[in-house]
């Protein structure tokens, strides 16, 4: 079982993206931050790391995605409470980001998601396990 997740994701500008994630509420972790990287604390064993794409080109022989035209991957993260969702997407619209997807509200599963700077989807949901349909 694995202990901690990062998850990689290419970026053109790491000041713009440390400063967009900054106004959103979120930290780094300046051990594995330097010119090219920096390491997204997302929650106690959660990472993502942002690459910009030269420095991520040495980690594929694959294109890299341009996730403003394709879907790379798609970001989900539990939050609090349904306000919480809320109040992250008005910072990451307020910080440059665009609506990806209108609210979705399930009852039991409230979500609403954002495209960051380079286009990456970042799902924010809140999940109350107790009232999930059996």
């Amino acid at each position: 079982m694995a202990s901690k997740i990062f998850i990689n994701l290419a970026i053109k500008d790491l000041k713009k993206s440390i400063d967009f994630f900054t106004q959103l509420g979120f930290s780094f972790n300046p051990q594995f931050t330097d010119q090219n990287t920096t390491c997204l604390i997302l929650g106690e064993n959660i990472f993502a790391m942002l690459v910009t794409e030269q420095r991520f080109k040495d980690f594929t022989k694959k294109e890299i995605c341009n996730a403003h035209k394709n879907t790379e991957v798609l970001i989900a993260i539990d939050v609090e409470n349904r306000e919480k969702v809320d109040k992250l997407i008005q910072k990451a619209l307020n910080a440059g980001g665009t609506a990806y997807m209108e609210p979705q509200d399930y009852g039991w599963m409230y979500s609403h998601s954002f495209a960051d700077l380079d286009g990456h989807q970042w799902e924010i949901m809140y999940m109350d396990e107790n009232a999930i349909p059996q």
